[in-house]
């Protein structure tokens, strides 16, 4: 019997005091890992926007009916981008909302226009897998994209007499 207990005693302190593995770990992070992970792939994103990588960018966007194409058009030709390094977001209060939402209050740089501007205001970003998506609508409301105006009164008539 003392060398069953001593048996079970053994195992379970085997059991019980092996680390966890590197893949469960990335199952967890502490809140605070959590947000400077979100923070960095804020960066990340706002990185590719001021590199010109629309394709990338397009693919940690989430939400609209823009095609790829038509999102790359419309960032390309927009009057502001993300200024560079320090600039670039300043003042970041990250909260955790869940696992898969995440809100960032900051200020952004964006430069255009000859100077460097400052836009103050909240982002929510959004987990699928291991990557944090932003909306498509708030690059294009941060660049200052302007929709394509539709002519009023225009239209040609389909009517065949």
């Amino acid at each position: 019997m003392r060398r069953l207990l001593l048996l079970l005693t053994a195992l379970f302190l085997i059991v019980t005091g092996i680390p966890a593995s590197a893949p469960a770990k990335t199952l967890y992070q502490s809140e605070e890992e959590l947000k400077a992970e979100v923070r960095r792939q804020f960066e990340e994103i706002l990185d590719l926007w001021r590199e010109g990588n629309y394709t990338a960018l397009y693919r940690r966007t989430t939400g609209g009916r823009e095609s790829k194409e038509a999102f790359t058009k419309r960032l390309a030709e927009a009057p502001r981008k993300p200024a560079c390094c320090w600039e670039k977001l300043q003042d970041a209060e990250i909260s955790i909302v869940s696992d898969t939402m995440a809100t960032i209050y900051g200020k952004v740089g964006l430069e255009g226009t000859g100077n460097t501007t400052h836009q103050t205001r909240s982002f929510t970003l959004i987990r699928k897998g291991d990557t944090w998506q932003i909306s498509r609508s708030d690059i294009l409301s941060l660049s200052g994209a302007t929709k394509k105006k539709r002519s009023s009164g225009t239209r040609k008539s389909t009517h065949h007499h």
